[in-house]
């Protein structure tokens, strides 16, 4: 695939942690036209978004959910890793985003899935259990400022707090449904302590059944223990922060739960 982008005039750039992962630094033709494209050979992204399925790394004959699948670029990818096979579920409450997850499923040949159109925060409802759980959260997209400098002014401390709330419900819903020994990837393209870190100290608590684990490899700087005074779990500095100015990449947040045994 890669020869094939650059004998049309593309020009690839390798990423260090994924050896299937290209930055495109000279594009020319739509890159989301050519036939490798309609053919399921690649899909665009950004650089962070690829991380979370990537350390969640589920094994062919895991059991996984996806808890806000559309419009699949994670979905498709945990598929890749899975090669295929084992049993990917995949949850999405807007009813208007699943067409755009089909797609993109029937684009790339994925056949292990399947799409429930229901609102994730009832997962423990469902009677479901996983071995990995990928939950990419609704955020206010803090992250995404310097691609769209309209956020700074259309989120307010209201939205942040709001959403926090949403993700508390789903990250206690994620967690109710994994198996012991299983893990739980948390994201949001959002930088704000009150999306990430606090969450996760507010929903584990002293909570001795999970635990934040040590991610595999080092892809932004630590999270924060500290936050306007309040101290925080000590294992939540295992979660890592990704800066634009930083790591040359959206503004993201990753944090790796496992369920003890």
């Amino acid at each position: 695939m890669k020869n094939r982008l650059e004998n049309k005039g593309f020009k690839l750039e390798s990423i260090d942690w994924i050896h299937y992962g290209f930055k495109i630094r000279n594009s020319p033709l739509n890159l989301g036209s050519t036939h490798e494209y309609l053919q399921g050979l690649y899909y665009i992204q950004s650089v962070a978004p690829m991380l979370p399925s990537l350390i969640l790394d589920p094994k062919p004959n895991d059991v996984v959910i996806d808890m806000c699948a559309a419009p699949g670029g994670k979905a498709t990818h945990l598929a890749q890793i899975m090669n295929n096979q084992g049993n990917l579920i995949l949850i999405e409450r807007n009813i208007k985003r699943i067409s755009a997850l089909e797609i993109n499923l029937r684009r790339m040949g994925i056949s292990n899935s399947i799409v429930i159109n229901e609102d994730a925060v009832n997962l423990s409802k469902m009677n479901l259990k996983a071995n990995k759980i990928l939950l990419d959260a609704p955020c206010t997209g803090e992250g995404l400022i310097r691609q769209d400098p309209s956020r700074k002014r259309s989120k307010t401390i209201k939205d942040i707090k709001k959403l926090s709330q949403i993700q508390k419900k789903l990250l206690n819903s994620g967690l109710a449904s994994l198996n012991p020994g299983g893990q739980l990837l948390y994201s949001t393209c959002s930088i704000a302590p009150e999306e990430n870190e606090l969450v996760l100290d507010d929903v584990l608590k002293d909570n001795s059944e999970f635990s934040i684990v040590k991610m595999p490899g080092n892809y932004g700087i630590e999270g924060l223990t500290e936050f306007n005074g309040k101290t925080l779990r000590e294992d939540i500095k295992f979660s890592q922060r990704l800066y634009p100015h930083l790591h040359n990449t959206i503004g993201f947040f990753i944090s790796l739960i496992e369920k003890i045994k």
